[in-house]
């Protein structure tokens, strides 16, 4: 069902962009949004779903693009085995650091995690070959809508059956009591580390189609404030919900977007707009519900599960 609602949206937006009825600035956007969504989605399954507090997402998304765009530029390999490589060595950079992080909790992980991130960025800065402070450049221009929708719909997909099986539910279970669920025979920090790396493979994926956008890449691109930004829309649509990771990734890119034309007042006004959401919507703004929980929604999804049976 979503598979094929997927498919209609992109080959409505395919047609629109194809038309020149949306604009360059839009289409560039509106990629932006699917990049977005797999960092939101992904960091969603650590945050939301495995009630972990990592704030070191664009640490992993730097070692994506990097390790894609050496690949692409100084060896010529392929595309898309370029992004699965750099896909790899950020989930691997990440199990590696989930390990002994992991076993810290709330604020105490948040605080790691958010010093790994600065450390993989300033490493990365005074690396020579990948340019340093200066940045990479003649990156080749690979990434298309195409690939980002293509690669968004896997990266849902995956999250949503990890989320459904056995995995994802003793997942769910660390985040809702960790002491119960050991005490239930939960091993908490194999799942929390197999979370956490899953969450920084697809980070490091989207970090991948993020540098292939342009011809150059530069550490700034990957400070704090990046891995701050993807929080901000996983909290915005609500922790625990993919749907809600879709929600604020598009809430937040369109803003941001809509307002490039007041930049002296742009801050300002999304500021503004966050407080509100969370005064009134303090859960976000789908909690922990999926949008098949919903109306409509969850009748026909009922009938559905009752044909079945």
């Amino acid at each position: 069902m979503f598979l094929a609602l997927g498919l209609i949206v992109f080959a409505l937006l395919q047609g629109l962009m194809a038309a020149k009825i949306i604009g360059s600035f839009w289409q560039l956007n509106i990629t932006i949004i699917g990049i977005n969504i797999i960092l939101a989605a992904s960091l969603n399954l650590i945050n939301g779903y495995t009630g972990q507090f990592s704030l070191g997402h664009a640490g992993f998304m730097a070692v994506g693009a990097y390790v894609s765009v050496v690949l692409t530029t100084n060896f010529q390999v392929p595309f898309v085995p370029a992004l699965l490589v750099g896909g790899v060595m950020a989930g691997l950079l990440g199990f590696l650091i989930g390990l002994p992080t992991l076993r810290l909790k709330g604020d105490y992980l948040a605080i790691a995690t958010l010093g790994l991130g600065e450390i993989i960025r300033i490493v990365i800065m005074n690396i020579p070959y990948v340019g340093g402070a200066a940045g990479f450049k003649g990156i080749p221009h690979h990434t298309t809508f195409a690939w980002v929708f293509g690669f968004m719909l896997l990266t849902l997909f995956f999250i949503k059956n990890f989320v459904n099986s056995t995995h994802g539910r003793a997942c769910i279970a660390i985040r809702e009591n960790e002491i119960a669920a050991e005490a239930m025979g939960i091993n908490t920090t194999k799942y929390k580390v197999m979370a956490f790396t899953i969450g920084a493979g697809f980070a490091g994926i989207a970090g991948g189609l993020f540098a292939h956008m342009f011809y150059i890449i530069s550490p700034a691109s990957f400070t704090f404030m990046q891995s701050f930004n993807y929080l901000i829309m996983v909290v915005l649509g609500g922790l625990g919900s993919l749907t809600g990771a879709i929600a604020g990734a598009f809430f937040v890119t369109f803003i941001s977007a809509a307002l490039a034309s007041v930049p002296e007042f742009r801050m300002i006004i999304f500021a503004l707009l966050l407080i509100l959401l969370m005064f009134y919507r303090p859960q976000g703004l789908f909690g922990y519900v999926e949008i098949t929980h919903l109306g409509p929604w969850r009748e026909f999804f009922l009938r559905k599960e009752r044909a079945k049976r």
